[in-house]
């Protein structure tokens, strides 16, 4: 499952999905009509390749997902470390504050991660 991609407009309608569900197909077809300028065999053609790669399931016109998108993007940003960075989680940071400022809030947070999921 972590190698699931999606491009930045199946990401899009992916995101349409997981706000909306458990959706019938038929409201899909008029959400991405009105948000993606969808055509609806766009529309199904797109379902039927997410549905595919295992994110979502189509029963009986009702679309629900297989994974939740939180945990659809932690199997993402595990994989962009692992691929980059070589899974190194300090060697990403690093590379991300050389160029933002953490926040003192941001700081807080990370630390409250850290002991959360701190090995002993």
């Amino acid at each position: 499952m972590s190698e699931i991609q999606l491009g930045v407009v199946e990401a899009r309608f992916a995101d349409i999905i997981w706000q909306n569900e458990p959706v019938s197909s038929a409201e899909i077809v008029k959400m991405a009509e009105k948000e993606l300028k969808w055509k609806k065999s766009t529309t199904y053609t797109v379902l039927k390749r997410l549905c595919e790669k295992g994110i979502f399931v189509n029963k009986e016109g009702t679309v629900t997902s297989v994974i939740s998108k939180s945990e659809f993007y932690s199997l993402q940003s595990e994989r962009f470390v692992e691929e980059t960075f070589e899974g190194s989680l300090p060697a990403f940071l690093a590379a991300f504050t050389r160029r933002k400022s953490l926040t003192a809030e941001e700081v807080e947070s990370i630390r409250r991660l850290i002991a959360e999921h701190k090995e002993d």
